[in-house]
């Protein structure tokens, strides 16, 4: 019963990850707007009313698309990850019954909302509380009231899709009869949440006060949590409702950060007086300062003569982690040869957390050098470059912190990190890779319990699928599989079928995690592309 609610919140914790791999993209041409549109940097070329800055407004109010509208998104992110049929029809379930729940909370709240509380007819979407969703006046259940509603629609749609209507009802089949019963379930959803949310809302708020009264060991205790929790893919559950929820700041700190840049990169003063809360966006400096002393400690501990392949291999990893803020290829090597490590990273990482915000350094979303240069040290330099000083000293003094305790626990401990395996070090070449790949996808389309499918010599990801097939026991092994934004998520009929977490890495994976039934192939930002060769196979 255990493995399977930890298996459920897993995939529930990948689905609602399923809209974040959207936000990388339009956080950078926002942090390019306010560059742009900086008179501190470009001069009276982006004073208001000229063209430039025209252009620039319409481009920063495109990128904002995935930050305003976020509940939709989420709305959306579910039936993507969790549906087990037809998902492009539950994704469009969702959405209708989604709206569908705001029409009725908009109604109850216009005719009876004093009855709750809520002055609403006298209500603006400036007030605390009240937003529009596709342009319906509401309350603002954020991130929280797409995800139940999702859940309710993909429940439904999993259970109820293709249940069987009398002949004379075949029009309402389908997606239409899962409407029909989403839209008499969001009757009493919408009235419960007009009763409750606004509690809740002040729970909101008390949540915050707490959480900002707990100053810097709130910090390491939020960061270090939100590490140790990543093997088993709980980690979404520490982190979201801080960026994307209303845990913290009204709408998400990623959120807010975004509609706010341009207002701090003109703030003389400390950043940390108008935007304390930017403490909890600290969360990715490890990914920045860590990974390179990690990557240097294995280099390091390893013999002289296996450096050069440790370093072939450690290399693209930690640019990964550092450039585009993708960790799991590099904790992957040594989570589950050294998992002490795992542990000592994740302390590590929530006293870097808490030291920069001890020096009073706060910044908005840097899961990464990307983004610490276009959303926050370029279009803040004019103003904020003390501290960001600061934060770059304190992280490279972490860079070497990380360097000397991964050294000493390494060679104290004896520990099989990247080349110091009994195993010499095998780097395959593209052909050589290939020619394995193809020769496996044979096998498994033969052996795998596949449908004759089979991928081309040149479709690595189809390759790659194949053999993960095979080494899941074959089609006939598999009950479901979802992914979120790296890893492949697959619910085995039996465990003991599945290969050694070695193989799969042999296959072109960074890693396995296995929880009794539930497996996670850890394959990188193609997962997309496994999962859909992957289920093509089924």
């Amino acid at each position: 019963m255990k493995g399977t609610l930890i298996e459920k919140f897993q995939r529930f914790g990948g689905a609602m990850y399923t809209p974040v791999v959207l936000f990388t993209f339009p956080g950078m041409i926002v942090g390019l707007c306010a560059i742009f549109r900086n008179a501190s940097i470009m001069g009276g070329l982006a004073a208001d009313g000229t063209m430039w800055s025209q252009i620039w407004y319409m481009i920063y109010e495109g990128a904002q698309m995935v930050f305003r509208q976020m509940p939709l998104l989420f709305a959306m992110a579910l039936p993507i990850g969790l549906a087990k049929k037809q998902a492009g029809r539950c994704v469009f379930e969702a959405i209708a019954v989604y709206l569908t729940f705001n029409y009725f909370l908009s109604a109850i709240l216009t005719n009876w909302g004093t009855s709750f509380g809520i002055d609403f007819a006298n209500m603006t979407t400036d007030d605390t509380g009240i937003t529009l969703v596709a342009s319906i006046k509401t309350l603002d259940t954020g991130i929280a009231g797409s995800l139940i509603v999702g859940a309710i629609v993909v429940w439904l749609h999993n259970r109820f899709y293709e249940f069987k209507l009398p002949e004379w009802l075949g029009v309402f089949k389908g997606a239409a009869f899962i409407y029909a019963l989403g839209f008499f379930a969001m009757i009493p959803l919408a009235l419960a949440f007009a009763i409750i949310w606004p509690q809740i809302q002040i729970g909101f708020e008390n949540m915050q006060t707490f959480f900002m009264n707990s100053g810097v060991f709130g910090v390491f205790c939020y960061t270090t949590l939100s590490r140790l929790l990543i093997p088993v893919g709980l980690h979404h559950f520490i982190y979201m409702p801080f960026n994307y929820g209303d845990a913290v700041v009204a709408g998400g700190l990623k959120a807010y950060w975004s509609t706010h840049v341009i207002e701090f990169s003109q703030y003389q003063g400390n950043l940390a007086d108008v935007f304390p809360e930017g403490r909890f966006l600290t969360l990715g400096y490890a990914k920045v300062f860590g990974s390179p002393g990690i990557a240097a400690a294995f280099y390091f501990t390893s013999p002289k003569e296996k450096r050069p392949q440790v370093l072939a291999i450690m290399l693209p990893v930690t640019l990964t982690a550092v450039v585009a803020g993708i960790t799991e290829p590099i904790e992957f090597t040594f989570l589950f040869v050294a998992p002490l490590l795992f542990v000592v990273h994740s302390v590590l990482a929530g006293a870097l957390a808490a030291v920069e915000c001890l020096f009073g350094v706060v910044n908005g979303s840097a899961g990464n050098l990307i983004e610490f240069l276009l959303m926050n040290w370029i279009p803040l330099w004019s103003t904020q470059s003390a501290m960001w000083i600061k934060q770059i000293v304190i992280g490279l003094v972490f860079t070497g912190i990380w360097f000397v305790v991964f050294y000493f626990l390494i060679i104290k401990l004896d520990l099989k990190t990247p080349g110091r395996e009994e195993n010499e070090i095998k780097l395959y070449s593209k052909a050589e890779y290939r020619e394995r790949q193809a020769a496996l996808a044979v096998e498994a389309a033969g052996g795998a319990g596949a449908t004759g499918a089979t991928a081309s010599p040149d479709d690595v990801n189809g390759l790659k699928a194949v053999e993960f097939l095979m080494m899941l026991g074959g089609a006939e092994n598999i009950v479901d599989v979802t992914n979120c934004a790296t890893r492949l998520r697959v619910t085995v009929k039996d465990g003991t079928k599945v290969c050694p977490a070695d193989d799969f890495k042999t296959a072109g994976a960074y890693g396995l995690v296995v929880n009794g039934n539930a497996v996670q192939v850890i394959v990188g930002m193609d997962v997309s592309i496994v999962r859909e060769r992957f289920e093509n196979l089924l």
